[in-house]
């Protein structure tokens, strides 16, 4: 070949990479002893990257297996800071050419694991669709990543030596101190997962529950989960839509992780659901990723996670969450931005997908466990960066003389940990 992959790299991302990276011509660059190694193992990388330049192409080459990373994932993504200022020159253009001919590179396929929605967008049918998609991997394959306690969702953080199971519980009892919860209120728990929220409150607060989502495989292991932990007598789970939700009131309402499927457009349909089935003086807490100001709403047509992880997804500024509220006649009275809790969430979920790595290919195949791994460990950064946020804002019907609420907030955010609570008290099994 007249150029070596390793010229071309450099050409495209510059010098000085943070990484190493080593490809199928034997050409490598970069410091032989970097944390991580990205590896080039076939003409259908180049392809990839080349059809669809920046991280739609690179992700497609990592989902088919075509480039792998070895080594501390987190540093390899470090190139992704590069990846928007790709532009290829003239030059450029031409030595791609002539390593094209070389090589026979060809259009690869598309991974199979790239969604292909029908419909209108945040209809009834492709929302199920869309949520199938990201969550009808298979209950083992998110028992392995998420631990015991199945949720999947961002946990609170005491400290460095608090353990993730116990990090998930503290979210679920700062959430039924906000909702300030007593024996014998109704709770709905809108987008309920695998039954975690409901369990804990009927378990901890004897509420009866009721917990909706759209994904049958989540709605079994829920179901199963809550007659083996003899809770059946006070929590239900269907498979619904919250626009269908017709056995109000309820005293709290709870959201948590859901959010982000729901649209710009459909907020406020959102939000006055809610509110027609909130009691007076109930309250409601919507806990959601949010983007930062002047960031995209949604992800892109050519972004990796709108194609691989979560289709259809958009993320919305934290004012705009509290404005519409406030225009479906909610008092918005408390927000909590939770976001370096959550890097250390994902970061946590990457470990357990890297600790059982061999078994993750077994369980969702190689192209759906790099997904998770690719998605997890970007999101992580994400956080960290502090170009994405989430928060919790509770809420209450309003706006009248009496809210419901204390004067102060009537929960401890400093010592979350309940004595006497075991971590995994009322958790799958």
């Amino acid at each position: 070949m007249s150029m070596q992959i390793a010229e071309l790299v450099t050409q495209i991302l510059g010098p000085d990479l943070p990484v190493r990276i080593e490809c199928y011509d034997g050409s490598a660059l970069g410091p032989a002893d970097a944390k991580a190694r990205i590896i080039v193992r076939s003409p259908d990388a180049l392809a990839y990257i080349l059809t669809a330049p920046g991280e739609l192409g690179f992700g497609r080459a990592f989902v088919a297996g075509a480039l792998d990373f070895e080594g501390d994932i987190f540093t390899a993504l470090e190139l992704r800071h590069r990846l928007p200022n790709v532009k290829l020159n003239l030059d450029t253009w031409i030595a791609v050419a002539r390593l094209a001919g070389a090589a026979g590179l060809r259009r690869p396929p598309i991974p199979p694991e790239e969604a292909r929605l029908h419909g209108f967008k945040h209809s009834k049918e492709r929302d199920a669709a869309a949520v199938s998609h990201h969550y009808d991997v298979g209950n083992e394959f998110y028992r392995m990543v998420l631990g015991p306690s199945m949720t999947y969702s961002c946990a609170v953080w005491e400290d460095d030596t608090t353990s993730l199971d116990q990090a998930q519980m503290n979210k679920y009892e700062l959430i039924c101190r906000k909702l300030a919860l007593q024996p014998g209120r109704r709770l709905l728990d809108v987008g309920c997962g695998w039954g975690g929220m409901a369990m804990y409150a009927a378990q901890h607060y004897d509420v009866r529950a009721v917990g909706v989502t759209l994904s049958r495989n989540q709605a079994e292991y829920a179901t199963d989960a809550v007659k083996r932990a003899g809770l059946d007598d006070r929590v239900e789970i269907r498979v619904q839509d919250y626009r269908d939700i017709l056995d109000g009131p309820y005293d709290a309402i709870s959201s948590i992780g859901m959010f982000e499927h729901v649209g710009l457009h459909r907020l406020g349909e959102y939000f006055d659901c809610l509110r027609t089935l909130i009691r007076p003086e109930g309250r409601v807490l919507n806990h959601g990723i949010a983007r930062v100001p002047g960031s995209r709403r949604g992800f892109g047509r050519r972004s990796f996670i709108d194609r691989y992880v979560f289709p259809d997804g958009e993320l919305h500024e934290i004012g705009t969450v509290v404005s519409r509220m406030q225009a479906s006649n909610f008092e918005v009275r408390h927000v909590e931005d939770l976001r370096e809790h959550y890097a250390l969430t994902l970061r946590a979920w990457v470990a357990n997908l890297e600790a059982n790595w061999d078994r993750a290919l077994e369980l969702a195949g190689p192209g759906r466990a790099r997904i998770w791994l690719l998605y997890m460990a970007a999101s992580a950064i994400n956080f960290e960066s502090g170009r994405t946020q989430i928060h919790q804002v509770l809420a209450v019907p309003g706006f009248k003389a009496r809210s419901g609420m204390p004067r102060r907030p009537d929960w401890d955010i400093t010592a979350l940990s309940t004595p006497g609570r075991s971590v995994l008290a009322g958790s799958p099994a």
